[in-house]
C-alpha cells in the first residue's frame, strides 16, 4: 500500500521541524501585519480607507496592500513589508555591474557578505525615505494622528515603520535559513494569501449588487484555472544543452569521458522579473503618491501620481518594459554565458556541433531565444489584472489575484518550496509529493 505523501511530511524529523518553523514565522508576521502603530487612530483609519474604496479611489492603498496583506491600509509596524530590501538589492545588483570596484569586492572570498551588509545598510535609508513619506500621508487624513506634536509623530513613525521592515526581513532570513523556502519570497506570499478572503467577499459583494455579471464570475474563473496549468506548464519546460567531456588522465587516474547537459529553464529568471519590477515601480510611485497629499504638493506631483496609477496604462506599460529589462538582466547575472562557457572549456568538456570559441556566443543565443519569449509570457499575465477590471468590473481587490504578479508568484513560490520538501523527502527514503517522487520537467 502507498504511504500517504502528506503524513510523510511529517514523519521526518528535519522536515516537520522547518515547516512548523516556517508556519511559526508566517503567524507572527501576519500578527505584526494587524498592528497599528502608535499614535495613528485605527477607526479613523478603517473609515477613511473605506471611502476611499466606496468612491472607488483606492487604487494607490490596494496596490501598496497587495505584498503586504493589507498591511499597509492598517498602518501596521509592517506595513512596509520586505519591499524596501528587494528595491535595495536590485539597486545592488546593477551597481556590481556599473561600478568595477564594487564587482571586485563581490568575487572576493567573503564579498558576497560584504555585498549582502551593504544592501541591508541601504535598505535602511530606503526604509526611512519611505517612512517619511508615511507620516505625510498620515498628516493627510483628518483626524488620523493622534499626537499633537508633529515632529514627535515623525520621529515615532519613521523608527517604527523603518524598524519593522528590517524585522521583517530578518524573519525573512530564518525561513531561509532554518524552515522551508525562500524565506522573503515566503513572505510576499503570505501577504497575497492573505488577501484572498477580503477579494472572494468583495467579489460576492459585486455580484450581490449586480455590479458583476455572474457568468463573467465563472468565465473569469475557468480562465483562471487555464492560467494557472499554462503557469505550471511554462515553469517546468526546460532547454537541455547536451555537454561532452573529454577523458583525462591525472596521475594514475582517469577523468572525464561522460556526457551530461546543461537545463535551461524556458522562463530562467523565475518570479524575479515580477518582484523586482514591481518593486522599482513601488519607490516612485510611493513617493510621489505620498507627497502629492501634503500642503506643498506640487501640479505635477498630482500628474505623475496619476501617470502611475496601478491600473493605468502608464504603469503597465513601464511595468511590461521593467518585466523585460530584469528578464535579460537577471539571467545574465545568473546564468552569464561567458563564465557557463570558461567552466566548459576549463573541464575539456564541449557542445556537440558548435566549435570550442563559439560556445559563448551558442549558449547566449540560445538564453535569448528563451528569456524573450518567457518575458512576454509573463508581462502578458502581469496585465491580465487591469484587463478584467475594466472589461469586467471586477472589484480591483478580486482582480489583482485573478492572473498577473499574485499569481505568478504564488505558483513559482510553491513550486520551489514543493521542490524543497520533495528533495528532503528522497533524502529519508521516502516517497515524494508527487507519484514518481520528483516535480516533472519537460525537455524542449
Amino acid at each position: 500500500m502507498a504511504s500517504n505523501p502528506i503524513v510523510n511530511m511529517f514523519k521526518v524529523k528535519e522536515l516537520r521541524d522547518r515547516l512548523f518553523f516556517t508556519l511559526l514565522i508566517l503567524a507572527v508576521y501576519r500578527l505584526g501585519c494587524t498592528l497599528t502603530m502608535p499614535g495613528i487612530d485605527a477607526n479613523v483609519l478603517i473609515k477613511y480607507f473605506d471611502d476611499l474604496a466606496a468612491q472607488n479611489n483606492n487604487a494607490f492603498a490596494s496596490y501598496m496592500d497587495f505584498f503586504v496583506g493589507g498591511a499597509f491600509s492598517n498602518f501596521s509596524v509592517f506595513m512596509l513589508g520586505v519591499m524596501p530590501y528587494i528595491s535595495m538589492q536590485i539597486i545592488m545588483q546593477l551597481a556590481v555591474i556599473i561600478f568595477p570596484a564594487l564587482k571586485r569586492i563581490s568575487q572576493e572570498d567573503g564579498g558576497q557578505r560584504k555585498i549582502a551588509q551593504y544592501s541591508r545598510i541601504g535598505t535602511i535609508v530606503v526604509c526611512l525615505v519611505q517612512a517619511w513619506g508615511v507620516t505625510v500621508y498620515a498628516q493627510s487624513i483628518p483626524g488620523c494622528v493622534l499626537i499633537e506634536n508633529p515632529n514627535a509623530f515623525r520621529a515615532l513613525t519613521i523608527l517604527t515603520v523603518t524598524t519593522g521592515s528590517m524585522i521583517t526581513v530578518w524573519l525573512g532570513d530564518q525561513i531561509t535559513a532554518r524552515g522551508i523556502g525562500n524565506g522573503i519570497s515566503m513572505m510576499i506570499f503570505a501577504g497575497i494569501v492573505a488577501r484572498l478572503p477580503n477579494a472572494c467577499v468583495e467579489l460576492g459583494q459585486a455580484v450581490k449588487n449586480g455590479d458583476v455579471q455572474l457568468v463573467f464570475v465563472i468565465l473569469i474563473l475557468i480562465l483562471f484555472i487555464a492560467i494557472i496549468a499554462l503557469v505550471i506548464y511554462e515553469e517546468s519546460g526546460q532547454r537541455k544543452i547536451p555537454v561532452h567531456y573529454a577523458k583525462r588522465v591525472v596521475g594514475r587516474k582517469m577523468y572525464g569521458g561522460q556526457s551530461t547537459y546543461i537545463p535551461f529553464k524556458v522562463n530562467p529568471s523565475n518570479v524575479i522579473p515580477l518582484i523586482f519590477a514591481n518593486s522599482l515601480l513601488t519607490l516612485p510611485l510611493t513617493a510621489v503618491s505620498l507627497f502629492a497629499k501634503g500642503n506643498n504638493a506640487k501640479p505635477w506631483m498630482g500628474a505623475i501620481s496619476r501617470f502611475l496609477t496601478p491600473n493605468g496604462w502608464g504603469y503597465n506599460v513601464l511595468l511590461i518594459l521593467l518585466i523585460i529589462f530584469f528578464a535579460y538582466f537577471y539571467t545574465q547575472v545568473t546564468l552569464n554565458p561567458t563564465e557557463i562557457a570558461k567552466n566548459i572549456r576549463e573541464n575539456g568538456g564541449s557542445i556537440p556541433g558548435v566549435r570550442t570559441d563559439k560556445t559563448e556566443e551558442y549558449l547566449t543565443k540560445i538564453l535569448n531565444r528563451l528569456i524573450l519569449p518567457g518575458s512576454l509570457f509573463l508581462a502578458l499575465i502581469a496585465v491580465i489584472p487591469t484587463v478584467i477590471q475594466y472589461a469586467f468590473g471586477f472589484p480591483q481587490s478580486a482582480a489583482q489575484l485573478m492572473g498577473g504578479t499574485s499569481l505568478i508568484i504564488l505558483v513559482g513560490v510553491d513550486l520551489d518550496t514543493m521542490s524543497q520538501v520533495e528533495a528532503l523527502l528522497k533524502m529519508h527514503h521516502h516517497e515524494g509529493l508527487t507519484k514518481k517522487g520528483k516535480i516533472r520537467s519537460r525537455s524542449l
